[in-house]
């Protein structure tokens, strides 16, 4: 019964606490997430994740995120962890979805990037090529926020979205042959701001 009634209690505060942040206190949320921020990263985020640095960048975003969106929650008679929970869980599909991302175009750029050597001669030949393109990774992110928008526009449809090129080209609103050579320009341009020295002037793609 104590202990009920001690839970009784804490939803009360809760309560209180959601709703006078809900009326512009934010400072209120700080009880709350100071609560919940253990158990979300324990139990929600690392597992989901298994890095540790990630894991509290993740924790941060969400409860920056639970502050900026208080608004929208509805309070039912229950705590407010589920929905902290849920705001917790989406954060960690957008790593997930961003490393995917990042691992895609680290393939498919590998595959435009001239190779040194035969990544079938041998098993330690492969294990070095894809230590090499893992590294390459955080490299090609950065070659392609400096690269103009068009480039990056036409790398990303055709090379991680994977559209095809009729389709490439209706989005940027130009003729199949005209996205072509964008493309190779685009890919070009990357190997220049990536530093790729053994590219061939007029390289085929």
């Amino acid at each position: 019964m104590a202990s009920e009634a001690a839970t009784a209690v804490e939803l009360d505060e809760e309560q209180r606490l959601v709703e006078e942040a809900q009326r512009g206190n934010l400072d209120a949320m700080r009880p709350i997430l100071e609560r919940y921020a253990k158990p979300l990263y324990g139990t929600v985020i690392l597992p989901r994740l298994g890095d540790a640095a990630t894991a509290e960048d993740v924790l941060r975003d969400t409860l920056a995120t639970a502050v900026e969106k208080i608004n929208r929650f509805t309070w039912q008679g229950k705590t407010i962890y589920p929905w902290l929970r849920q705001i917790a869980i989406n954060k960690v599909y957008d790593v997930h979805r961003a490393s995917k991302r990042s691992r895609r175009l680290a393939d498919a750029m590998a595959q435009e990037l001239p190779s040194e050597s035969d990544p079938d001669a041998n098993p330690d030949a492969m294990m070095m090529a894809e230590e090499e393109r893992t590294l390459h990774r955080a490299r090609i992110e950065v070659a392609l926020t400096e690269l103009p928008e068009r480039y990056r526009n036409a790398i990303q449809l055709r090379l991680i979205s994977e559209l095809s090129r009729e389709e490439c080209a209706r989005r940027l609103a130009v003729t199949v042959g005209t996205f072509d050579v964008l493309l190779h320009r685009a890919v070009r341009a990357f190997r220049k701001k990536f530093g790729d020295r053994a590219a061939a002037p007029d390289g085929t793609s």
